[in-house]
């Protein structure tokens, strides 16, 4: 059997490698890195993630929650590695990084199945079957190549990546340990703000020097990724309702809900690193710095790594191609992961491996059955494969998916458990039908 091309050691890369390669096909999986740096990757491993260290929310009656558990279903590989290098993080599944992609890594480097190049490609005119999953980060002339393939416009948009913190270097007093509305368990350092402390941040932010983007390109911001000077910019409280929203943290100090609040996440096992919550910015580092420090309890703080922002590309794939994710002007080539319309670490990896399944199906001669729609895999599926003149990226939300009846105030949890445990039913049964797709 010829060995599958895989342009792309991300996370969608590497969950479609893993499960092809268990199912005993070969696999070619191609990455660039170290060799060619992206500007936002720090090490050239596979399934290394570069801005927040979250999976987001285990419970079910979440639309993550609900995603990952359709994906177990199915087998997914990359969230084995994850919850193995879990760190605490409430009720959200919180990884070490450095622990994930390192096992990640090593999982495809020793897979008898899978043999890895350090290449650039730069060209879409590859043996087929292929998967191209290069993610946001796609280099120059693979995405010069993809813009001359499609016949609509090259898509893109901005991603920003929040400040990492020691968390030793922080005044312990400052805060106090909690997760929003005590679910989980304590995970995150909440930084109270009152009114004229959050002024002051709210001032810093709006007088901080910025780097600039090129006179050529134009800001197309994710809006659930919003840098924190754009949310500045449309008013004074838009932060506070936002990241910094105070709403379920209460301080046991006062036994109130402060004005404000920066929650601190936890981004290693033992507890150092911390990520500063929804605080993607792409101010300068020296700014970064004076406003971090000027924050209560920060005055001495060592920060780890500093927020960032890169161009991030992704494809219309409505317009681009036919169920799931298969090219209709070039059979046999697929994508997925970012660059396909899906925004998150999970949806990423769930792309991979519907595109490994849909690959698996086609070699014995069959396209892959419809995904069944009223699950969070069909409907993030079915949105990236419905047109829409303004096709921007989705992660998973309850708002895609199918309900019937009238939505009730009030009943939201029960409402959302409801339709996750018929999802995980539908899944369940679609597996079942499909046994000859798994290994």
């Amino acid at each position: 059997m010829k060995p599958i091309t895989i342009v792309g050691g991300g996370l969608a890369g590497s969950e479609a490698a893993w499960q092809l390669a268990d199912r005993g096909i070969p696999v070619r999986l191609y990455e660039m890195r170290p060799e060619i740096e992206t500007g936002a990757h720090r090490t050239g491993n596979l399934g290394e993630i570069v801005c927040s260290n979250s999976f987001k929310s285990t419970l079910l009656e979440t639309a993550s929650g609900l995603l990952k558990a359709e994906m177990d279903v199915l087998g997914c590989r990359l969230l084995e590695v994850a919850r193995s290098v879990a760190v605490p993080a409430g009720h959200a599944l919180g990884i070490d990084r450095d622990l994930f992609c390192a096992a990640v890594t090593e999982a495809l480097e020793n897979h008898p199945n899978v043999t890895i190049v350090r290449e650039c490609v730069e060209t879409l005119d590859l043996p087929v079957p292929a998967i191209v999953a290069t993610g946001p980060l796609t280099g120059a002339g693979l995405s010069a190549a993809m813009q001359e393939h499609c016949s609509s416009e090259h898509l893109y948009f901005y991603d920003a990546i929040a400040p990492s913190l020691d968390g030793d270097s922080i005044d312990p007093n400052v805060g106090f340990w909690a997760s929003r509305y005590d679910k989980g368990g304590a995970d995150y350092l909440n930084i109270p703000f009152d009114e004229e402390a959050y002024a002051i941040l709210l001032e810093g932010i709006r007088s901080a020097d910025y780097s600039r983007s090129h006179a050529f390109e134009e800001e197309k911001y994710f809006e659930a990724c919003l840098p924190i000077e754009v949310l500045a910019a449309r008013g004074d409280d838009t932060l506070r309702f936002g990241p910094m929203k105070p709403k379920g943290l209460v301080d046991p100090r006062t036994g109130r809900e402060p004005y404000a609040a920066i929650q601190l996440r936890q981004e290693s096992r033992k507890g150092s690193l911390l990520g500063m919550v929804g605080f993607q910015t792409r101010m300068t580092w020296p700014s970064q710095k004076e406003l971090i420090r000027a924050m209560p309890g920060m005055s001495d703080v060592r920060v780890l790594r500093y927020g960032t922002i890169h161009r991030n590309i992704f494809l219309n794939i409505p317009e681009l191609c036919e169920h799931y994710l298969h090219d209709r002007k070039k059979p046999g080539l697929y994508y997925a992961g970012q660059i396909c319309g899906v925004e998150g670490y999970v949806e990423s990896i769930m792309s991979g491996m519907i595109v490994a399944l849909s690959i698996v199906a086609v070699s014995g001669d069959r396209p892959l059955p419809a995904l069944p729609e009223a699950t969070m895999i069909g409907a993030l599926m079915e949105y990236v494969h419905t047109p829409n003149s303004n096709f921007q990226p989705m992660n998973a939300n309850m708002g895609i998916m199918p309900f019937e009846g009238r939505r009730r105030r009030g009943a939201r949890r029960e409402r959302n458990r409801a339709i996750a445990e018929r999802a995980i039913d539908e899944m369940t049964r679609w597996r079942h039908e499909n046994a000859s797709l798994f290994p």
